[in-house]
């Protein structure tokens, strides 16, 4: 027995979008927006590929996950992005640490699994974040 493919998880060009595609393609028309929108006008920004209950369902999700603030207009809400897109993938990063056991070993095969240009930029910016204590005077 063929199972029916929700309308929402298969583009009109027929092929399945990938996990989070959809919440990808939301929360990047609102970091384009200038400004908070409606799940109306993000459907308008998607080009109306998606229906306007699943469009609010992802603005709901997006929301859980503390990723979006939502502020009343009118009858509706307006939704925004918390963070910029290296914020989003900072907060991620983090959550994922939060979530391990031995987060110094996790960090050490992060910097080992770092190109070197990545890696003398990450010593560079914690450099600067937290520069050396300076020596008290004799």
């Amino acid at each position: 027995m063929e199972t029916a493919t929700p309308t929402a998880a298969v583009p009109r060009h027929g092929r399945r979008r990938a996990n989070g595609a959809l919440e990808g393609e939301v929360l990047a028309a609102l970091q384009r927006a200038e400004g908070p929108l409606t799940p109306r006008e993000v459907q308008g920004r998607l080009a109306g590929e998606l229906t306007y209950s699943t469009v609010v369902t992802i603005l709901s999700r997006l929301l859980g996950k503390e990723v979006l603030t939502r502020t009343p207009r009118g009858r509706a809400y307006a939704y925004a992005p918390v963070t910029d897109e290296a914020g989003l993938a900072a907060r991620r990063m983090c959550k994922i640490l939060d979530g391990l056991p031995d987060r110094e070993v996790v960090l050490a095969r992060f910097v080992a699994e770092l190109p070197a240009a990545d890696e003398e930029l990450l010593r560079a910016l914690l450099t600067s974040a937290f520069p050396a204590p300076r020596q008290p005077l004799l």
